[in-house]
């Protein structure tokens, strides 16, 4: 993650044209908000005001790279300095939720969100940093655990979700939800998978079998998923914070005891630190496996992003990529990690956070519904992945990303609890665990109606 605002010491001895630089200048431009300098930051902020009152902002990438960056990191930076809450996600929950809250009141003008809105939606950069995250993060882990972590994860995915299920429709019918609102309407909406790949398919098929309004569904479903997910962001950001007080109880984001084989890190990681032409053909493998993955979507319907996922560990398990190449991926998931998360949530906030959809799900019996789904989905994850020698903070987290918003909340999630290199186990999670629930909802709904 990015660093606090800090200033850098100057060295006394650098000169310019044989006389003394201007310190308090270069002092002024080492503080920075995230990685902005603040001059710069002043700058962003004035010239895009004039844009604004010109009545239109560009959409292109030059453009957004500054907005989304001057505004991710300032709402970073705040949530870094609240007390106690920095400790559990703060910055990544400020930088997703600050930003949808000022569409809301008007406070982002109309040209600049249209802006955010269209670069985000047209320049796929949300599967640019995926793809960058899962390629990077699968190709630095080690090679022999790499399989058993996945087959073992699926135990706290599994019994996750179902403790969840169980304890979600109970508490809802006993708050006189009824039994079918809260299983169809709260509780599988909040473990879907999210929006697009969740809330959109079940209001479909709901429409279809029940003869209802898709969009009044939709309207319906939606304040579960994004509640459901910022209900996860905040128990993974605690999850890390237990992490801190209990060190034996994480690999922080490793997830199971072991040793890297391909020394991504430590004493021996110089020799294959890549050269800049590294790095830039890792970043063409991690998007040529983006393509292969949105073509098998196009052409079959499975998930882009695990098809990506299938592939890095191929590749990877049978040893097809060098070491330097893997380090060069996981050099350029650093970068992804560290320097594009926050403009990425400021991005998701204004673009696909609406926040009266979550505003409305601020009633009580379905907030505490979904709150003890989630925590239900948390704990359970936490408790059974002792049983397969999993670390129980990373366990819990991956089942966390069981309620998340989609690719968007696993990027939330992870960002919370500083977890960013377990993305791939966050996707099958997310993807897979989410497209059984909703089919299972769907042949639920065809048998016994909504």
């Amino acid at each position: 993650m990015a660093e606090t605002i800090t200033v850098e010491p100057i060295d006394e001895a650098h000169t310019v044209d044989g006389q003394e630089g201007p310190r308090l200048w270069w002092r002024i431009m080492d503080t920075r908000i995230g990685i902005v300098p603040v001059p710069v930051f002043v700058a962003i902020v004035a010239m895009i005001a004039v844009y604004v009152m010109k009545g239109e902002v560009p959409a292109d990438l030059t453009t957004n790279i500054l907005i989304l960056g001057a505004g991710g990191f300032a709402c970073a930076e705040i949530g870094k300095h609240i007390p106690f809450l920095r400790k559990v996600g703060a910055a990544a929950i400020l930088a997703t939720f600050v930003p949808s809250l000022l569409v809301y009141l008007g406070a982002i003008p109309k040209p600049l969100k249209e802006s955010i809105s269209t670069f985000t939606e047209q320049s796929n950069f949300l599967y640019l940093f995926i793809g960058s995250i899962i390629v990077g993060s699968i190709l630095g882990m080690d090679r022999k655990m790499l399989i058993g972590g996945f087959v073992k994860i699926l135990v706290p995915i599994l019994l996750g979700s179902i403790a969840a299920a169980v304890v979600g429709c109970l508490v809802g019918t006993a708050l006189g939800l009824g039994f079918k609102h809260t299983a169809f309407m709260v509780v599988v909406p909040v473990l879907g998978g999210g929006v697009g790949e969740g809330a959109i398919p079940l209001s479909i098929g709901y429409a279809a079998l029940s003869g209802g309004v898709q969009g009044d569904l939709l309207a319906e479903i939606l304040p579960a998923v994004m509640f459901g997910s910022l209900a996860a962001i905040l128990l993974a950001g605690g999850l890390n914070l237990l992490g801190k007080r209990k060190p034996h109880l994480t690999g922080e984001g490793q997830l199971q005891p072991g040793e890297h084989d391909v020394h991504l890190t430590g004493d021996e990681a110089p020799r294959f630190m890549p050269d800049l032409q590294t790095i830039g053909a890792a970043v063409i493998l991690a998007m040529t496996f983006y393509l292969a993955g949105a073509l098998v979507q196009k052409l079959t319907g499975f998930p882009g992003p695990v098809t990506m996922l299938f592939l890095a560990v191929i590749f990877k398990l049978g040893r097809l990529i060098t070491p330097k190449l893997e380090q060069g991926a996981y050099r350029n998931y650093q970068f992804f990690a560290g320097i594009v998360t926050y403009p990425l949530l400021f991005a998701i906030g204004v673009a696909k956070t609406p926040w009266e959809k979550l505003m409305s799900a601020f009633n009580l019996p379905e907030i505490i519904t979904i709150l003890a789904t989630v925590t239900t989905l948390v704990a359970t994850g936490f408790v059974t992945g002792r049983f397969v020698n999993i670390y129980p903070i990373e366990a819990g987290i991956v089942a966390a990303c069981r309620a998340s918003q989609g690719g968007t909340g696993d990027v939330a999630i992870l960002s919370a609890s500083n977890r960013m290199m377990m993305m791939p186990f966050a996707q099958v999670a997310t993807r897979i665990g989410g497209a059984l629930t909703v089919t299972l909802a769907l042949a639920l709904v065809a048998k016994f109606g909504i």
